[in-house]
């Protein structure tokens, strides 16, 4: 991808997640807000808020409205509370090379960390009705995901997509769809928008399973073989394809990101060919 041009619209997510953490109190929570916030992570999912608001509302790059921001920035909040969350399931006293949030200041804090960032993100979200719905009907698809791995672990190509659809698409659907409320698109913009990023979410986590296993651990910036050591359901476990099976899985699911994005029929800009080339990328992607 245009690396710079994106990088514009993280910086502006990242101011905004600064100016909010300031305002946490106390000190102690914000602290531990922010150093799950801003330890890093590649910011995809409010990305594809900005970009499908840009793209649908015919905007300038600098020019989304604030409420777009701040559904971006909200997106992310309930990206990392879920991530801490998974950290205390997983056990995993890492997250982006730095010690876990439960790991760092222990369980009791840890989820009361989490319920501080989905706090501040539905503050966010309150702005419009639709924007909340469109969060917690993702939050409700990946609390049922969650709890149907911890009792009964896929068995099939079938299974696992449905997990990875409510683990990790149901999410970037909502980054989608927070995108056209923004801008007060239609009801079948937001579903066709949520469909493009629900494939791309999709897509993502199984490319992200076959970095997992085939990855060096230095290129891809963390730790490899956690699904294998940790026992989850990645899709080279589940079933009986081969990483490049996998990858070209991905690729199917890309294209279909790819079909929805050709059914909002947007106007041409360069947020639209991001959004197309995101598809692309998440597949592609080493790290």
């Amino acid at each position: 991808m245009a690396l710079a041009d994106v990088d514009r619209r993280r910086d502006a997510v990242e101011e905004r997640l600064v100016e909010l953490i300031e305002r946490v109190d106390p000190p102690e929570l914000a602290a531990e807000m922010e150093d799950v916030l801003l330890a890093g992570g590649k910011r995809v999912r409010p990305t594809v808020t900005l970009l499908v608001c840009e793209a649908v509302g015919d905007l300038p790059a600098t020019g989304h409205p604030k409420r777009a921001l701040d559904f971006a920035v909200g997106v992310e909040l309930v990206h990392n509370a879920s991530l801490v969350v998974d950290d205390i399931i997983d056990r995993s006293e890492l997250r982006r090379g730095h010690p876990s949030a439960w790991a760092a200041y222990g369980h009791g804090p840890a989820i009361v960390t989490s319920d501080g960032l989905l706090g501040e993100a539905f503050a966010l979200f309150s702005a419009d009705p639709r924007a909340t719905e469109a969060v917690a009907d993702a939050m409700v698809e990946l609390g049922e995901g969650e709890a149907t791995e911890l009792v009964a672990e896929p068995t099939d190509e079938e299974e696992y997509m449905e997990l990875a659809r409510r683990k990790t698409g149901a999410l970037f659907r909502a980054a989608a769809q927070l995108g056209v409320i923004a801008v007060d698109g239609d009801e079948e913009a937001i579903r066709t928008a949520g469909e493009y990023a629900e494939h791309v979410g999709v897509a993502f986590q199984i490319r992200d399973d076959v970095l997992d296993a085939t990855a060096d651990a230095a290129e891809l910036g963390k730790p490899t073989g956690q699904d294998a050591e940790l026992d989850r359901p990645s899709i080279l476990q589940v079933t009986d394809l081969t990483p490049a099976e996998a990858d070209a899985l991905a690729r199917e699911r890309a294209a279909a990101a790819e079909d929805a994005l050709d059914r909002l029929d947007l106007p041409s800009s360069d947020a639209r060919s991001y959004l197309a080339e995101l598809a692309r990328y998440v597949v592609e992607r080493e790290r």
